[in-house]
């Protein structure tokens, strides 16, 4: 009686392995959220505009025809160790009546805008001080003016 044929261990049996494996193929995983990602963008409609708001417009009764002037604040520089100068739109104006001038235009106006402008060798501590009276006058907004370079 012959014996039975043992197969050699290096013998490949078709690729099949003798234990089995529990990985994942995740390739066809792959191709199916590449294929869906795809029908996405191309089913979905472009957002070329935007949100649509509706912003209300103003009306042409309530826009001024001629606003008024800006208020600038001017420092002339009269000399070292001397208060400057102070000017309101070209107008001069002492430093006592600086807040009641300022107060009596702020009243009448919408907006509350001031500008200071120093020449450069007005000391700051004169600039800050305008700065001050201007804010307690009812400026809601002032701002700083500089030398053009």
């Amino acid at each position: 009686m012959p014996f039975p044929m043992k197969e050699p261990s290096h013998v490949n049996n078709g690729g099949a392995r003798s234990t089995q494996s529990c990985e994942i193929n995740v390739t066809p995983l792959i191709d199916v959220l590449l294929v869906l990602l795809i029908i996405f963008m191309v089913v979905l409609p472009e957002h070329k505009w935007g949100e649509k708001t509706l912003v209300p417009q103003p009306s042409a009764e309530s826009m001024e025809k001629n606003p008024p002037p800006p208020i600038v604040i001017q420092l002339k520089d009269i000399g070292e160790s001397k208060r400057p100068v102070l000017k309101i739109n070209q107008e001069e104006v002492s430093w006592d009546a600086l807040e009641v001038r300022l107060t009596a235009v702020f009243k009448v106006r919408v907006d509350r805008v001031a500008f200071v402008k120093g020449d450069p060798e007005v000391d700051f501590e004169y600039v800050a001080q305008a700065v001050d009276i201007t804010h307690h006058a009812g400026a809601d907004r002032i701002g700083l003016i500089g030398e053009k370079d």
